[in-house]
């Protein structure tokens, strides 16, 4: 597994280096035959350090934990947990994506833009209309894939990745749909099949 360890204005040592690929050589034997590859990224907040780990470990399986300690190796550890907690938590749904993996339908291709908060917009500047007609500058443009997933499937991926919304084609269906995490703690899922055509 490739794993790049970095610092945000803090100095990522040796021996920081060899605790984070020995811990996740460990996290990831026991859940992975082989893991892509890891990015560890340490940070400084006030007098606590921060850590965000974000695993690559198969096709379109990313996990994400993030920790916070007085010290790197303590923030690295609360961040390494939250991942293996929910590796323990999906486990058998992970090992079985993985072995289907290979008779999936090819996810369909599309483009993830990034817009700033409302401003003037310059001249030559690519610029998205939003709702009401506010305007928002393109900052970033990468490449998204939407995969077909079962809504369980779909859960699964937002919590491992620990991100906020996930599109996918529902598989049943083949509409897209949406699952997001509300701000009471539950996931929600937008369901477009679902309307009823008057």
């Amino acid at each position: 597994m490739h794993i790049t360890v970095s610092g945000k204005q803090v100095d990522v040592g040796d021996a920081l280096r060899t605790y984070v690929a020995e811990q996740l050589g460990i996290i990831s034997g026991k859940y992975f035959d082989h893991a892509l590859e890891a990015q560890v990224v340490f940070s400084k907040a006030r007098s606590f350090f921060m850590c965000d780990i974000q695993m690559h470990a198969g096709r379109n399986i990313i996990m994400r934990g993030e920790g916070e300690a007085q010290d790197a190796h303590a923030a690295f550890d609360a961040a390494a947990e939250h991942v293996g907690k929910r590796l323990r938590r999906y486990r058998r749904k992970v090992n079985d994506h993985a072995r289907d993996a290979a008779h999936r339908e090819r996810p369909m291709a599309a483009t993830q833009y990034v817009l700033s908060q409302e401003r003037p917009v310059d001249e030559g500047e690519p610029e998205a209309e939003g709702m009401n007609g506010i305007h928002g500058v393109v900052v970033a443009e990468m490449p998204a894939e939407i995969e077909t997933l079962t809504v369980g499937e779909a859960v699964m991926r937002l919590d491992l990745a620990h991100v906020p919304v996930l599109m996918f084609r529902e598989r049943k269906s083949g509409s897209l749909s949406v699952v997001y995490r509300r701000d009471d703690g539950h996931i929600g899922w937008i369901d477009p099949s679902a309307a009823k055509v008057e």
